[in-house]
């Protein structure tokens, strides 16, 4: 009986942690605080914060049209085909906001930030018949370096992402090398945000 307590309580803080880091949650949180500290300006902050959050409700609208509608099995996207579907939607949202928040004359760092995300996606894309890459740990990578430079925040969103990463593990969403590209490519991407 207590091993089968601690594997659920194993499983409990795995998907805990899966839907904490999850994307949609993290970066229009680590976005904002990025355009807070970055200007302070509250039109910035408030462009930036709806921007993310509309993104991050089309995409979890889609995904749960997508299980509803049957052509899905859960909204996390793990079979290939639907992996591809996902991540195809995201680079057209990801870039296609970054152009048009530009030609809209909003500030360009926030269509990089849109664009890098996109090339987070596209790298995913590219990537997918060698490994999956984790897109969980690359937001939460990049995530974090979005609090630069305020090294404690960083330090936390990379603990944030190590967890992040432990809980695709234990929940069989990944292997290894995929939670590796994705912390790689999130730590990349994030780096060319604040340079």
């Amino acid at each position: 009986m207590p091993h089968t307590l601690s594997i659920f309580s194993r499983m409990a803080w795995a998907r805990a942690l899966s839907v904490l880091g999850h994307p949609a949650l993290l970066m229009p949180l680590a976005a904002s605080t990025n355009a807070a500290q970055r200007s302070g300006a509250p039109e910035l902050v408030l462009t930036v914060g709806a921007v993310s959050v509309g993104l991050a409700l089309v995409v979890m609208l889609f995904s749960a049209w997508q299980v509803r509608a049957g052509r899905w099995r859960h909204v996390d996207a793990s079979v290939p085909q639907e992996r591809r579907h996902l991540n195809l939607l995201l680079c057209g949202l990801l870039f296609g906001g970054a152009v048009l928040l530009l030609a809209l004359g909003a500030a360009p760092e926030v269509a990089l930030g849109l664009g890098l995300g996109g090339v987070l996606v596209l790298l995913a894309l590219l990537l997918q018949r060698w490994l999956k890459l984790s897109l969980h740990v690359a937001f939460a990578c990049y995530a974090a370096l979005l609090a630069w430079p305020a090294g404690g925040w960083v330090a936390a969103g990379l603990g944030l992402a190590a967890g992040v990463a432990w809980s695709r593990l234990a929940l069989g969403r990944h292997r290894p090398p995929d939670l590796w590209a994705g912390a790689l490519a999130g730590v990349l991407v994030g780096a060319l945000f604040v340079a």
